[in-house]
């Protein structure tokens, strides 16, 4: 234990909590601050000029990572006839209707991400306050709201990421393991921001991207110097 507080402590000394770093070197400072037993997250928080309150700066969109997110997601899909058995067979770990909302409103959450019809979201609805805050309601700004099941869950699978703004104007995503390459994160991050600034509302007056920084799951945040 001693040995491996030793190791991190060293590892978070490396970084200057002031200093802008460049990409290259943030994601690579994030990697060797990666130092729990588990395969760490490498995580971006980017703060934005926008006022979440008003509904055309409440930004939220996803991105499908280039090198995948290191993760396999178990997907939860609410659909029915011919659409239940399509996600079954695309690899849904659990389909349903009514049975799984009183499920969920009983307090199971043994799932990562929710895909649903359209016709199903009367159902889904009433999960609006289990699943919102926790970023898994089905939206159709998110491709989650279809009846094209099967692509849908093959793009979770394939390295598809949710996000939105926060109360406090800030957009957090995952960009992959800290097992990936450098370069591997750093074209995940490029993806990501590229969707992130391609989202900026035409209101957004001044500043959008104010600030990034980087950090493994575990590790301290390592900012990042960004010119949109």
């Amino acid at each position: 234990m001693a040995k491996a507080g030793k190791r991190i402590k060293a590892a978070l000394e490396k970084v200057e909590p002031l200093k802008e770093y460049e990409l290259l070197e943030a994601v690579k400072l994030a990697k060797e601050t990666a130092q729990a037993k588990f395969d760490e997250s490498v995580d971006v928080a980017v703060r934005l000029g926008v006022d979440p309150r008003k509904a055309d700066q409440n930004i939220r969109g996803s991105v499908v990572l280039p090198k995948g997110t290191g993760k396999k997601f178990r997907i939860l899909v609410f659909a029915k006839g011919e659409k239940e058995a399509e996600a079954k067979e695309a690899g849904a770990e659990f389909v349903g209707g009514e049975d799984l909302m009183k499920k969920i409103q009983g307090g199971w959450l043994d799932f990562d991400r929710v895909v649903a019809t359209p016709d199903m979201m009367g159902v889904v609805g009433r999960l609006g306050k289990v699943l919102g805050p926790r970023g898994m309601m089905p939206n159709p700004k998110t491709g989650t709201v279809t009846f094209d099941i099967k692509d849908a869950i093959d793009q979770i699978q394939s390295g598809k990421v949710d996000f939105r703004v926060d109360k406090a104007g800030n957009v957090h995503a995952s960009v992959g393991k800290a097992s990936f390459s450098a370069e591997d994160l750093v074209e995940n991050f490029d993806a990501l921001m590229a969707t992130v600034v391609r989202l900026k509302p035409s209101s957004s007056k001044g500043k959008y991207v104010k600030g990034i920084s980087v950090s493994s799951t575990m590790g301290a945040g390592i900012r990042v110097a960004y010119t949109a």
